[in-house]
């Protein structure tokens, strides 16, 4: 059996990327059943706390967000992990770009981020933002929008994006900041609005949206795609590694999961174990350029 360990509730982006390539594994060969464990909360953080203790057999893997390796250390005094020796990278799973949506709040005349932000400024007693959790590279984005406009937006952290958006699309909260996908179907039926995506160029989910940059918004957040990846134990032996690179290829190549993921604004995307690590580290050192800037924490 393949446990795929995932840092977030079921319903959202990171929960399908874990279930549609570990099914897709299982078709591949791998095993012969999936079970996702959604370890919600801190973040992501919980989820790699267990993943570091499980048995090093390929068959137990960890499926998070870069950000959770590469942006947490320079948010948290201290990590019950390190993200470079305690697990090895196997491969990318999907590409993904963050959005802003906001909700039944706002009016509709609110189209653009620079609307949001003189529509917030105006309303001080509504301006707030939700996130999939304190400290999530979401809140950091939050926070640095919050700076460049001058204008204060209260922030509050979810247990992960599906809460969130639910009370986004409910009033209860006037803008969201989250993973593109976990905003699309809301989108196509109205009850949501995206005023901006992050990445270097528009995605292709909501050609519409303009980005972060198109807007003069968001310096020095990363411009280039975030990603999901599969992670294992650190005592994982090498051809373990290898076998489930493999097979999350193998998946990932498969039409129906290319078109589950995609139908979340997902693009299914592996790597080499090498390219995985080269890209996290990149990552490590964008992030601690933007933190030292912005003297951000878990509690700004």
């Amino acid at each position: 059996m393949l446990k795929v360990i995932n840092g977030f509730p079921a319903g959202g982006v990171v929960d399908t990327v874990s279930r549609r390539v570990g099914e897709g594994m299982v078709n591949a060969g791998y095993a012969n059943s999936v079970v996702v464990d959604n370890r919600s909360g801190a973040g992501g953080r919980i989820a790699c706390t267990a993943i570091k203790t499980a048995a090093p057999d390929g068959h137990t893997l960890l499926l998070t967000p870069d950000t959770v390796l590469s942006l947490y250390p320079f948010i948290y005094n201290k990590l019950d992990y390190d993200p470079f020796r305690d697990f090895l990278p196997i491969s990318v799973g999907a590409l993904t770009t963050d959005a802003l949506a906001v909700g039944p709040m706002v009016p509709d005349q609110v189209k653009t981020l620079r609307d949001y932000m003189a529509w917030a400024k105006a309303n001080p007693q509504q301006a707030s933002f939700g996130s999939p959790g304190t400290g999530s590279p979401l809140h950091l984005l939050g926070s640095l929008l919050s700076r460049e406009a001058g204008v204060p937006l209260t922030h509050v952290a979810y247990r992960g994006a599906a809460p969130g958006v639910a009370d986004l699309v409910g009033g209860q909260i006037s803008a969201m900041i989250a993973p593109t996908g976990n905003f699309l179907s809301f989108q196509r039926s109205g009850k949501l609005r995206l005023l901006a995506t992050s990445g270097v160029r528009r995605t292709p989910f909501t050609p519409e949206t303009p980005t972060f940059a198109e807007q003069k918004f968001g310096d020095g957040y990363p411009a280039e795609e975030q990603w999901f990846g599969f992670f294992a134990p650190a005592s994982t032996p090498d051809d373990l590694i290898a076998k489930a690179n493999k097979s999350i290829i193998q998946s990932l190549g498969s039409r129906n999961v290319a078109e589950s993921l995609a139908s979340f604004g997902l693009v299914a995307k592996g790597s080499s174990a090498a390219e995985m690590s080269e890209s996290l580290r990149k990552q490590h050192d964008v992030w601690g350029r933007l933190v030292k800037k912005l003297g951000f924490t878990a509690e700004s």
